[in-house]
């Protein structure tokens, strides 16, 4: 079966063509991201601002061509984290329907949480579960427990952009505003630590976009290279030292590094900073019951877990 799926989150809107066979495996045809920042001013104002509206429908206009091209047999819009808080919702979904026919499917964070699973844990070995996939978003980040399945997630309201939003929009954050970005994350990972054992994974799956990115500066990489950052294994340490080392350049020396895209520049600090915060309560929870966590990086995820679950629903 050909399937579209579309993922419109807090900053970025992407799509993936795919074919999957009855077996569940996936063959990729074609995959597309536009940072189009959906949730610009939502933490603030409870609504999407007109300009991020328009940006949003300009990719999905790019995209419904795109998709045309492969004529797929179905087609799924899911919309996460800005969609579900903002009270002019219905402007949004009129307008992507009049674009693609279909309307968006704004999804409760428990179905967020199981589609990133689904997505970044798709040919991984159970035994080296239980695994933790944190799929870290513009404006939230969810936990997610499980090893065939999930056993318990958690949506928490903080992201690249909100962080940035609340607490980092500056070029070059000082020491009191990054204190008040690391309070909200703990105070965010206290409350999740009451729903989700983070004690519990052996490997830690991380996905999204400012995984990825910041996966590639740790790598050093010249360019933004897919193939070479999936699958990665970080350290800890690594994580800290390059979200150290963003939080202290300034905007024009973020944009210049080879493989920045230039819609992340501007939350790219925030997100690493909660990256490695998140990584580190893990790393510490894990190591006080005597075991090891594997950290992974995983260019698989919600979106690839939406064309697998379209597919299996229409099968």
């Amino acid at each position: 079966m050909r399937v579209a799926a579309f993922d419109c989150g807090t900053n970025s809107l992407r799509l993936l063509i795919a074919d999957v066979d009855a077996q569940g495996q996936m063959t990729e045809l074609r995959r597309e991201t536009r940072i189009v920042r959906l949730g610009q001013g939502v933490d603030a104002t409870g609504e999407f601002a007109p300009e991020a509206l328009e940006r949003t429908f300009t990719a999905a206009r790019e995209f419904a061509e795109v998709a045309a091209e492969f004529s797929p047999e179905k087609l799924r819009f899911v919309a996460t984290s800005a969609s579900r808080d903002v009270k002019n919702r219905d402007e949004f979904s009129a307008g992507i329907f009049g674009i693609l026919g279909v309307v968006p499917d704004v999804i409760t964070g428990d179905e967020e949480a199981h589609l990133s699973f689904l997505g970044a844990t798709v040919g991984h070995d159970a035994k080296r579960g239980p695994f933790l996939v944190m799929d870290l978003g513009g404006g939230s980040t969810e936990l997610v427990l499980g090893t065939e399945s999930v056993t318990s997630a958690v949506s928490m309201d903080i992201g690249s952009v909100r962080l940035t939003e609340r607490h980092m929009s500056v070029d070059i954050p000082d020491q009191a505003q990054i204190q008040a970005a690391i309070e909200d994350i703990d105070a965010n990972l206290d409350k999740a630590a009451e729903i989700v054992d983070l004690a519990a994974p052996r490997t830690m799956i991380g996905v999204a976009g400012t995984v990825t990115t910041l996966t590639a500066g740790i790598l050093d990489l010249d360019s933004y290279q897919r193939e070479r950052i999936h699958g990665t294994h970080l350290r800890v340490a690594d994580i800290d030292d390059e979200a150290n080392e963003l939080l202290g350049m300034g905007r024009e020396a973020r944009a210049a590094l080879p493989y920045m895209h230039p819609g992340r520049v501007d939350v790219i600090a925030a997100g690493g900073l909660l990256f490695a915060r998140i990584a580190a309560r893990i790393d510490t929870a894990v190591k006080g019951v005597g075991a090891e966590l594997d950290i992974m990086v995983s260019e698989t995820d919600i979106l690839d877990g939406t064309a697998l679950d379209l597919a299996r629903r229409q099968s």
